[in-house]
């Protein structure tokens, strides 16, 4: 059974920086795809960025040039560097996991991001 921890949330000002991490226990973790996926309150859960095995990465346009997603097999970890944050970046942050071309998601808790104005 696949397992996500998240971690590395918090508070922060508008302009700072977090990374937050996942870690993945139960999978073949250097053949899956993880995706980071947030949560405001009272919006649908969106797809923030996304890693393939191969290392390929895609982001919400929202994110481009402020978010930067990473992987390290070794570790079984990824990763979501968040810089020049928003308010509008506060939302809970899931980590996902699936195996392509399987739909299935594998998710973590969640971590709570705030960004104050």
């Amino acid at each position: 059974q696949v397992r996500l921890v998240e971690s590395g949330g918090g508070l922060v000002q508008a302009g700072g920086s977090l990374r937050l991490s996942c870690a993945v226990s139960g999978s073949i973790f250097r053949l899956s795809t993880l995706d980071w996926y947030r949560q405001a309150p009272g919006k649908q859960r969106e797809l923030v960025a996304t890693i393939t095995s191969g290392g390929t990465t895609n982001y919400a346009d929202s994110v481009k040039g402020r978010f930067t997603i990473s992987r390290d097999n070794a570790k079984n970890t990824a990763y979501l560097q968040m810089n020049s944050l928003k308010p509008e970046d506060t939302a809970v942050y899931y980590c996902g996991h699936r195996f392509p071309p399987s739909d299935y998601i594998s998710w973590g808790q969640g971590t709570q991001v705030t960004v104050s104005s």
